[in-house]
């Protein structure tokens, strides 16, 4: 059983992966009525990112890569769904305690300099969640 506690992890946002950034962002800013944020390359996960309002649009770097080879087997759609939390080693550390299957046992650098792990879809009833730490 998943213990709960009373701090509250408030959504952060929701990633969709994308064949193209350029393509992509001005549908978002159409439907959220926000600018994207300026593309930024993330080599160490292999993916282009911008932001529109609380929607993250991954695009691969490569069919080889995580996004790429999501792409090739779903097509563009939801990736995960990010949530907030203040202590992102502890979050990771009450989770795994709780029984969930990490992918990241220790955060990684995320899109705008902030601290990301993400938890398997195998305990997350399907759904890839990523936890994030902005940074101050």
């Amino acid at each position: 059983m998943i213990s709960l506690d009373s701090t509250s992890r408030p959504l952060d946002h929701v990633a969709v992966a994308v064949h193209s950034l350029e393509e992509s962002m001005p549908l978002f800013e159409l439907v959220t009525g926000e600018k994207a944020s300026t593309p930024e390359t993330l080599e160490a996960q292999g993916v282009r990112v911008a932001f529109v309002g609380a929607v993250e649009l991954l695009e691969p770097l490569g069919p080889d890569t995580t996004v790429g080879r999501f792409l090739e087997r779903r097509g563009q759609g939801l990736h995960h769904v990010a949530y907030r939390t203040g202590d992102i080693v502890a979050e990771l550390a009450r989770l795994e305690a709780s029984g969930l299957r990490l992918i990241d046992r220790v955060p990684r650098p995320g899109a705008g300099g902030h601290r990301v792990a993400f938890l398997h879809p195998s305990g997350t009833g399907g759904i890839l969640v990523e936890l994030v730490q902005h940074e101050a």
